[in-house]
């Protein structure tokens, strides 16, 4: 319970940071996608279940602001934390580099699946200019934005844990 308390809170703070403090950091029209850095460090550290919990979540907050009708982005967050909850096969707590890797990869999912469905459903084929403008600079900014982002999502889940175990 404690856990999801913490990943409610979590989500709600990176939602606010998203959409008010880091839009003063745009870059060229660009922000961070710090909702997927979470979906993604979930995944990576807890698997598939904490995962979709934390997208559907993230795309339920956006969904609620910005979505046209409620399921549109919790769906492509829930997508992108089941993906991402394959890695936990891969977890290691020392290790910082892999979970950069797949924030970057859970990044370029999330453009890919928000230009087929946003904009090519509508027949609007620009996929270079979109390519170019928006999805490798997004990534880029995230990548970045990730190395702070993650390790402070690590400490969080370290420190759950050692509450966890001394429960037991």
């Amino acid at each position: 319970m404690k856990r999801f308390l913490v990943y409610v809170l979590l989500v709600l703070l990176c939602f606010l940071l998203q959409t008010t403090v880091f839009q003063w950091f745009e870059l060229a029209g660009i922000v961070p996608n710090i909702l997927v850095i979470i979906v993604v460090s979930v995944g990576y550290m807890r698997g598939h279940n904490e995962a979709v919990l934390i997208g559907i979540l993230c795309g339920l907050c956006v969904d609620l602001v910005y979505g046209n009708f409620i399921g549109f982005y919790a769906f492509i967050y829930m997508s992108v934390g089941y993906v991402s909850g394959y890695a936990n096969f891969f977890y290691a707590a020392d290790d910082f580099t892999l979970p950069i890797i797949l924030i970057g990869i859970g990044d370029l999912l999330y453009s890919i699946v928000m230009y087929s469905l946003s904009f090519l459903l509508r027949a609007r084929l620009h996929v270079f200019y979109y390519v170019r403008r928006i999805i490798i600079p997004e990534l880029i900014y995230t990548v970045i934005v990730a190395i702070i982002f993650y390790k402070v999502i690590h400490s969080i889940n370290q420190l759950l844990i050692r509450f966890e175990t001394r429960e037991e």
